[in-house]
């Protein structure tokens, strides 16, 4: 199976170092054993447009490529756009198929080198990710879903220590101080998406069987 290889995009709440399932009690993905109901392996990416659309283009060759009788003439456009024009997704693997524990998702840096099983990945890094494509019908709706492989680190975002005090007058230290005098400005964060549900689509409409009219509708 080939696998196509997402440059330079933003990775957004990577979960690649251990499988994490959905915990309804806690309302948001929790670390849990690979073998457990939706473990999964999963990192969301943003992208610009003409990664978006090289993106598309190849999933919509394998959709063509695979796409049964009954399925619709087209690959439904599966990224969500933001007001800056950018676009995001999303790439899992399951923690295990058949109850056989999946290999954990390879993670290196820009020269290729493996990092450590334990290393973290955070959000606002710079990756470049490797997926396989995976043709789909579910509930009615097809589509391409894109299967984790591995991740490489181009710019790693380290984790901030974050200092609770203010500056106050009294005892100092003449070593480097780890924290800065004031207080940080409160970093701005963006709060991971809930799990929802999606509706099912509507049929979708008749397209051109010539995969390079379904492409020209990117931009519509």
């Amino acid at each position: 199976m080939q696998t196509y290889i997402i440059k330079n995009v933003e990775a957004l709440w990577p979960k690649v170092n251990r499988t994490y399932h959905f915990d309804s009690n806690e309302g948001r993905s929790m670390p849990c054993d690979p073998k457990d109901a939706n473990a999964e392996y999963s990192i969301q990416f943003r992208m610009d447009n003409d990664t978006a659309k090289g993106l598309y283009t190849e999933m919509a060759k394998s959709y063509q490529a695979n796409r049964k009788d009954k399925w619709a003439e087209k690959l439904e456009r599966p990224f969500v756009k933001d007001d800056n024009g950018m676009f995001t997704h999303k790439s899992t693997l399951k923690g295990a198929y058949k109850n056989e524990t999946t290999k954990k998702p390879l993670q290196v840096d820009a020269q290729g080198t493996k990092l450590p099983d334990d290393f973290l990945l955070t959000t606002g890094s710079t990756v470049n990710i490797a997926v396989q494509f995976i043709p789909y019908d579910m509930g009615g709706k097809q589509s391409i879903s894109l299967r984790l492989k591995g991740v490489q680190v181009i710019k790693h975002v380290p984790i901030e220590e974050r200092n609770p005090f203010e500056a106050v007058e009294g005892f100092t230290i003449n070593a480097d101080n780890p924290f800065v005098a004031e207080a940080p400005a409160k970093e701005e964060t963006v709060p991971e998406p809930k799990k929802v549900v999606n509706k099912s689509a509507p049929p979708p409409k008749a397209a051109d069987d010539d995969l390079s009219a379904i492409v020209d509708d990117w931009d519509d």
